[in-house]
């Protein structure tokens, strides 16, 4: 066994890689959700213990931070010499180059930018890099891990959501990867007679053959996977339920929890209007409040307690519903108090939000703005809490964040979440955050009133716990914790037999 493998990571999301992978590292940032932040902290936290990391991914030329003509400048065109051994692989394809988004918001466009990424790493640069490890992520790569079993090369695919996509065998094919070679690996709609009845007519399901044909699968969080083998949710595919539960009980199946970036820091983050730490939490966030709130136009008061609505508007998910149902009633509640909810957040509940201000006149204590990674973090920084009532959470990053800005999280005990989030009892100072169980208004109008209680705690009394609160996350939720845990995994991968595809 190679005493430093050579690892490949294969996703469509990047943040920002390590200065010291190349000159190119900087200019690399293409995100739609979590995905990229984990895989940016993994591939760092890899990298700085000197790990033989490569990492392939999509050349979005628009969205990464040069232009055309920098791009064919005599000093980039070279660039690829000048990378030390060549770790960053860009799948070249013109369907990338333009692109301001990494997912189309036409459905029927996203499998062709899936074929055309795994294309490439098959093709070319699994063949160029020779990996001894290769880690998938998610769905745009689930084809790639049926490759890997063809030429005997241990395969970690990494489940982020549960979001999939189908593409037939003739499909495939016409894209420019020879899956006829590996055929029989991949997961399709109907169980599959042969190659000729399969081609043209029984889909190929990407996620479900990322978890079917890879060695090992890991979750984003130890309680997700349980979940989903225990058959908690209704609305999964049962062909990944069943998949994910087959490898679990063979025993190639495991969770890890992610991490934040490391740039989601107090005490250093450029967007803040005034820096803090553990020590001068409170009056750090409320200058920020502050600054916060006349950005929205909300009503100017350091003392009220603002809540903050973090993650992407989705109604399947994330439980804008229940938030509906109560938010007049909340705000009238805690009128005296001047409560107050903002959203920096996209989705297709935005515009129910945006109709329930305008229709009980709320804009003085509710704002609801589009998403803006600076407005994102001066909210971690200027709320007290954030608001996370999902239906599901296979990770979560916004309750680990929020901790390290000293905003508890009000959130429903469920996936990542409960992993990462414990009831708050100040009188034994343990928990960090408030958690109701049942999937229901009710469930959210209790934790809120938690949290208000909470709130109205003597300062002292209440700035022990954020303190103490902000001083735990930032030694428990770091990327050298998650890349721990992943080496462990390659170890465990690598001493394994592997059998014939």
């Amino acid at each position: 066994m190679n005493a430093n493998p050579r690892i490949l990571i294969v996703t469509p999301e990047i943040t920002y890689l390590p200065p010291g992978m190349g000159n190119m590292a900087n200019y690399l940032a293409a995100k739609a959700g979590g995905l990229a932040d984990v895989t940016s902290a993994l591939v760092s936290a890899l990298f700085e213990q000197g790990a033989d990391i490569h990492v392939a991914l999509p050349h979005y030329r628009q969205m990464f931070h040069f232009n055309i003509g920098q791009f064919i400048s005599e000093e980039l065109r070279a660039y690829k010499t000048k990378l030390p051994g060549e770790r960053i692989h860009l799948a070249e394809d013109r369907i990338f180059y333009y692109r301001s988004n990494v997912y189309s918001p036409y459905e029927e466009e996203n499998p062709k930018l899936a074929l055309a990424f795994q294309r490439e790493v098959v093709n070319n640069i699994i063949p160029r890099v020779r990996p001894d490890i290769i880690h998938c992520n998610d769905w745009m790569t689930g084809l790639v891990p049926a490759f890997a079993r063809r030429l005997q090369i241990p395969c970690l695919f990494t489940v982020h959501n549960i979001h999939s996509l189908n593409a037939t065998l003739a499909q495939i094919e016409d894209s420019g990867i020879d899956a006829a070679e590996f055929w029989q690996s991949l997961y399709y709609q109907h169980y599959p007679v042969s190659y000729e009845e399969t081609r043209s007519h029984n889909p190929v399901n990407f996620l479900a053959s990322g978890i079917f044909s890879s060695h090992f699968i890991n979750t984003v969080s130890p309680t997700f996977l349980r979940e989903i083998t225990e058959g908690r949710f209704d609305f999964l595919d049962s062909s990944l339920r069943n998949e994910i539960a087959g490898k679990n009980n063979s025993g190639c199946a495991t969770g890890i929890l992610n991490a934040p970036n490391p740039s989601y820091d107090p005490s250093s983050d450029h967007a803040l209007v005034r820096n803090f730490t553990a020590e001068n939490c409170l009056a750090g966030k409320a200058l920020n409040k502050k600054a916060l709130q006349m950005a929205l136009g909300l009503k100017q008061n350091d003392s009220a307690p603002l809540f903050f609505w973090p993650s992407r508007l989705d109604p399947h998910q994330k439980g804008c519903g229940l938030l509906a149902g109560i938010l007049s009633k909340i705000i009238a509640r805690y009128r005296r108090e001047d409560i107050q909810i903002v959203f920096v957040a996209n989705g297709s509940f935005q515009p129910r939000f945006h109709e329930m201000v305008a229709r009980d006149k709320l804009q003085r204590s509710v704002a609801v703005a589009n998403f803006s990674e600076e407005l994102s973090r001066l909210a971690y920084a200027a709320s007290d809490f954030v608001l996370m009532p999902s239906l599901f959470e296979p990770c979560g990053l916004p309750q680990m964040i929020s901790c390290k800005y000293g905003s508890l999280p009000v959130a429903r005990d469920t996936g990542g979440i409960h992993d990462t989030i414990s009831d708050l009892v100040p009188g034994m100072n343990t928990g960090n955050g408030f958690l109701f169980k049942d999937y229901d208004c009710n469930g959210l109008e209790w934790a809120i009133d938690q949290a208000i209680l909470f709130y109205k705690l003597p300062e002292t009394e209440r700035c022990a716990q954020v303190a103490r609160i902000m001083r735990e996350s930032v030694v428990r939720f770091t990327h050298a914790v998650t890349a721990a845990a992943y080496i462990k995994l390659y170890e465990q991968m690598l001493a394994r037999p592997l059998w014939p595809a």
